[in-house]
């Protein structure tokens, strides 16, 4: 260790320490803009021969050519003349070190003066700067000398502010230089460029990706690509060079600054169950499968039957997508689920018993997720099934052909070996109530489901050979197998409609057709699954309704058609639009309709005073899993109507959380099962890896799956499974980079000490917690007299700030406005879960 004196305060730091490290280190700030804690110095860093701004390309010119630093970090040492750069200065032994001086701070205009003299820097000494969000610009200055969309945000806005911006700084002329924004997922803009380098370093030494480059065209250091497009270079778009440019020369193509990591990680963000996909696509690249399920489980009780039937919302957003197609998330956590040892099972910890019991309703998706969870917390659980074996409508409803029953028990067998008790063949309403439920458990968690499918009462509804489709995959999956006859109609375009269409297709009908109002953009099943039905030989009508069923010798015979204009209004409500005078007629033995489900209440019911919502589901008390009746909680489709199986499980894992609560626990649900994660920041380069392509899912050959229930969907094999991983462009890992120290705020205790010291006068008061977190920011006619005031009224007040104006109203607004611009909300407002 070695100790130094930094402005009279001694500070004790690792040998080979910078001193800009040492003075953080006893919270002492340095201004910088080309150090970065996660980086080596910039110092030095030599050019790396030509580079490309788009297509124009710039020569390196006089061989290596070092670059010298921002300059903003100067120092003083005694004993040493000049002015030396702290992040490139080793601490000494007995060092004593000045960082404020005169001569300092007017070299460090000096060097700001020359930074801003080649970037837009209106809008930092305009005079209606807070507040302002640019567009219209009060002054009028043209839109190429203002600042960028990183105002108000930008770190080198807060550092010229904290160095302070001579007078004498020169209008900046514009350079017109390049702005590239025609490439996937960044947009680069070389005008704002100040050739700090960091994005040089983040690429090649943290990365080793070594994508970008600098050049000196014999006036200047110049940054750039290595070849014309960044995916020509070697990029990743990992998005390391975006997060550590000081000004906007980087910026991601969605720029939503209060939502920043929802757009960063878009797969987890709109994953239900939010679980960490980059994390298990390293693990499954890595092979180590195992640990890739631990990951999964942490968050999905039931992992192996989300490998097979989850839609995926993930990869509809996947930021890969941009550059060349989604990943296969949903294939890879098959193949991490079907390669699992299983050694996460020593993990699997049941917390003590609590000696509270809870009995769940329904053993679908939503009652077996939050089964899990609360048996975990210690929680004594009873799972009551209607069928006489669980899994609700993940057996009953679900074709095999997409959800082998192997894979529902081997989930199922996990919460049955942690103690959860399944009491199948058991309907609650007959000779058990749920009121009975209620008196024998401390919890009741209703998860029924929307069971009951619904029928389209035209004329004709009622003929012999007209059936509902739910009902009809029940009977299947039960393991009958009706006569369909040979031409078969499904009336409806949903998921369902879909898995009626294709097991007809496995018993026998020679012709299946499905019929549906939406157009086949507009069809509300998934797009690979309509492919798969029609590459079975299904026959999409889309855009057409049933006007009528038709019949013959009392027994149906086809369908009249009317064709649909428009399904919703201009209002986007479902308010079909019909062309009279267009009609056509489909013959046909089997009618199904697959138009929706329900909730059936009649038996659960009995003796409840259980509220339904307009729609028909069940209605809970404001922002929780708790109906109108204390105790009884509800989870899933019965709350949310007909959704996913994702989703579905996504309700029962947070009713466990309240359920906890309600018991008396913390709400915090165990999820530890994986081990701690081991982050490689090095990516490595690999030609072409913007051509990455994804691969196609192996698919059971036709003949093969339109004679037998035989799974459709095969696993990847290993080795394409891990090159697939490979292509994730680990968008959190930029996320987990350390966050900049930035220039220090003005922040006071909020104690009465200090308001006695405030001014009696106008201004506006800022108040926070102790982490900073603003809660209130408001205008008075009399700062100390309102400061005074808030003491009571905001008990968690800790820090605060203020400025007198005169003008107190409009700053209100102004500060107001900046605020909400940066995290999208009012000072103080809660943000509420979207289920809600």
């Amino acid at each position: 260790m070695v100790k130094l004196t930094i402005n009279g305060i001694e500070a004790e730091v690792d040998e080979g320490s910078s001193i800009l490290t040492a003075a953080e280190s006893v919270d002492l700030y340095i201004p910088r803009l080309c150090y970065h804690p996660d980086l080596p110095s910039g110092v030095g860093k030599k050019t790396t021969g030509n580079v490309f701004r788009g297509s124009q390309e710039i020569k390196n010119i006089g061989g290596n050519v070092d670059y010298e630093g921002c300059g903003l970090c100067a120092i003083e040492i005694e004993g040493r003349d000049g002015i030396l750069q702290a992040c490139d200065t080793v601490v000494e032994e007995g060092m004593v070190v000045f960082i404020d001086t005169p001569a300092i701070v007017a070299h460090r205009q000096e060097k700001l003066v020359s930074i801003l003299s080649t970037h837009p820097h209106a809008c930092l000494t305009c005079a209606q700067r807070e507040g302002c969000a640019r567009e219209p610009c009060p002054p009028n200055v043209p839109v190429d000398e203002r600042c960028c969309e990183k105002f108000g945000r930008c770190e080198l806005q807060k550092v010229a502010e904290y160095v302070g911006i001579r007078e004498d700084t020169p209008r900046y002329v514009p350079q017109k230089l390049p702005k590239i924004e025609d490439e996937p997922l960044i947009i680069r803009n070389y005008n704002l460029c100040i050739g700090c380098t960091r994005c040089i370093r983040a690429c090649s030494d943290l990365r080793d990706i070594d994508a970008l480059g600098m050049a000196f065209d014999g006036k200047q250091l110049l940054v750039g690509s290595k070849a014309i497009s960044l995916g020509e270079s070697g990029c990743k778009f990992c998005g390391a060079c975006v997060e550590v440019c000081p000004t906007g020369a980087l910026l991601d193509q969605e720029v939503i600054w209060a939502d920043r990591e929802a757009v960063l990680l878009p797969c987890v963000n709109n994953c239900p169950l939010e679980i960490d996909i980059p994390r298990y696509l390293r693990l499954v690249a890595a092979g180590d499968y195992t640990q890739a399920t631990a990951v999964i489980r942490e968050k999905a009780a039931l992992p192996s039957v989300l490998a097979h039937v989850c839609h995926h919302p993930c990869e509809e957003k996947c930021r890969r997508t941009d550059l060349n197609g989604a990943l296969c998330i949903m294939g890879l956590k098959r193949t991490a689920v079907e390669n699992d040892t299983r050694q996460w099972q020593s993990e699997l910890s049941i917390s003590k018993s609590t000696g509270k019991r809870v009995g769940i309703v329904g053993s679908g998706p939503a009652g077996l997720s939050a089964a899990f969870y609360l048996a975990r917390l210690g929680h004594d659980v009873t799972i009551f099934e209607e069928q006489m074996e669980p899994g609700g409508m993940l057996r009953s409803g679900i074709p095999s052909y997409r959800l082998p029953r192997t894979v529902l028990e081997a989930d199922i067998q996990v919460l049955t070996d942690m103690g959860v008790k399944m009491k199948t063949g058991t309907p609650i309403g007959e000779e058990i109530s749920v009121t009975q439920l209620r008196n024998d458990f401390d919890v009741v968690l209703l998860a029924i489901g929307t069971q009951v499918g619904k029928d389209l009462l035209i004329e004709g509804h009622d003929f012999t050979g007209v059936y509902n489709g739910l009902d009809f995959l029940k009977k299947v999956n039960a393991g009958d197998k009706p006569d369909l006859g040979k031409e078969v109609i499904v009336v409806g375009g949903g998921s369902v409609a879909i898995d009626v269409a294709r097991t007809s297709i496995r018993l026998g009908a020679e012709k299946v057709m499905l019929t549906c109002l939406e157009t086949d953009e507009e069809m509300p099943a998934h797009e690979w699954e309509i492919s798969e039905a029609v590459d079975e030989g299904v026959e999409l009508h889309t855009s057409w309704g049933p006007r009528r069923i038709l019949c013959e010798n009392g027994k149906v015979s086809g369908v009249e058609l009317i064709r649909c204009t428009c399904v919703f209004d201009e209002e986007g409500c479902f308010n079909p639009s019909f062309d009279e005078e267009t009609l056509q007629t489909i013959t046909a033995d089997t009618v199904f309709f697959a138009v929706g489900q329900s909730v059936d209440l009649s038996k659960i019911s009995k003796g409840l005073e259980l509220k339904l919502k307009e729609e028909g589901t069940l209605a809970t008390k404001e922002n929780t899993w708790e109906s109108q009746i204390s105790g009884i909680f509800v989870a899933g489709d019965v709350v949310t109507g007909p959704t996913s199986v994702v989703e579905a499980m996504a309700t029962g894992r947070q009713a466990a959380s309240q359920i906890d609560t309600y018991l008396g626990g913390t709400g915090i649900l165990v999820e530890r099962l994986a081990g701690d994660p081991i982050i490689n920041h090095q990516l490595g380069h690999d030609e072409d890896f913007y051509k990455w392509g994804r691969p196609k899912l192996p698919l059971l050959p036709k003949n093969d799956r339109v004679s037998s229930f035989e799974e459709v969907e095969l696993a990847l094999p290993l080795e394409v499974a891990q090159k697939e991983a490979q292509r994730c462009l680990q968008c959190d890992l930029r996320l987990l980079l350390t966050q900049l120290t930035m220039p220090p705020e003005a922040w006071l205790l909020f104690v009465k000490k200090e308001i006695d010291q405030v001014p009696l006068g106008p201004g506006v008061f800022t108040l926070a917690d102790s982490e900073k977190t603003v809660l209130i920011i408001k205008g008075t006619d009399s700062l100390q007299a309102a400061l005074k005031e808030q003491i009571t009224q905001q008990p968690n007040a800790k820090l605060f700030q203020f400025e007198e104006d005169p003008m107190y109203t409009k700053r209100e607004t102004e500060l107001l406005q900046q605020y909400v611009q940066d995290h999208g909300k009012i000072p103080g407002e809660d943000e509420l879960d979207d289920l809600f």
